[in-house]
């Protein structure tokens, strides 16, 4: 036993609660966090799988789901939509580094590091499946939010299909969403962007 360590990670945990998104919480005036985030994704993924009977191994999906970000405890949250070109083009290199001191801090829980560098070479299905539905939530938040955090970072329907629809596109099981949702969003543009 090891209560020292122990505490860190809980501090790690915590610090990656800190990490402020973009989004807003729908109905408030907060934005969601990335544990908030990672959660939500968990959820939604294991629903997914269990509702549409998907053949994909939820414990992967799970881990990969409560995992996709935790490098952003270190390299920070970036936002596909923001000004700062700089920002949005050093993510890789951050995360990389992120990922790097994520193992020199906390060897002892391998399992961790192996399931951030499966998640991130996108592989499986699993990884796949939830790289695109990382990309199908923020979406569904931001309709839910009335377009909020589009409208104030001037973000356009064509703008969004034009970031989104090739990542989504990994996952067939995903497409259907993206396609759905950009058909109820070209309906209510004008409400919505």
């Amino acid at each position: 036993m090891n209560l020292d360590r122990l505490f860190k990670f809980s501090n790690l945990v915590g610090a990656f609660q800190k990490i402020e998104r973009t989004l807003y919480i729908p109905g408030t005036d907060r934005h969601e966090n990335d544990v908030e985030h990672s959660y939500h994704l968990a959820m939604t993924a294991w629903y997914l799988i269990r509702s549409e009977k998907l053949t994909l191994d939820l414990d992967v999906v799970l881990k990969y789901a409560l995992i996709h970000d935790l490098v952003e405890v270190y390299a920070g949250d970036t936002f596909v939509f923001s000004n700062d070109a700089g920002h949005v083009e050093s993510k890789h290199e951050r995360e990389l580094a992120a990922a790097k001191r994520l193992e020199e801090e906390f060897p002892e829980f391998p399992d961790m590091h192996s399931t951030i560098q499966e998640y991130e070479k996108r592989e499986s299905r699993e990884a796949k499946f939830v790289y695109a539905l990382d990309k199908v939530l923020p979406i569904l938040i931001n309709y839910e939010g009335k377009g909020r955090a589009w409208k104030e970072h001037g973000v356009t329907l064509e703008r969004l299909k034009g970031e989104k629809e090739n990542k989504i596109s990994l996952s067939p099981e995903i497409v259907p969403y993206f396609d759905a949702l950009i058909e109820l969003l070209t309906k209510e543009e004008g409400a919505i962007f």
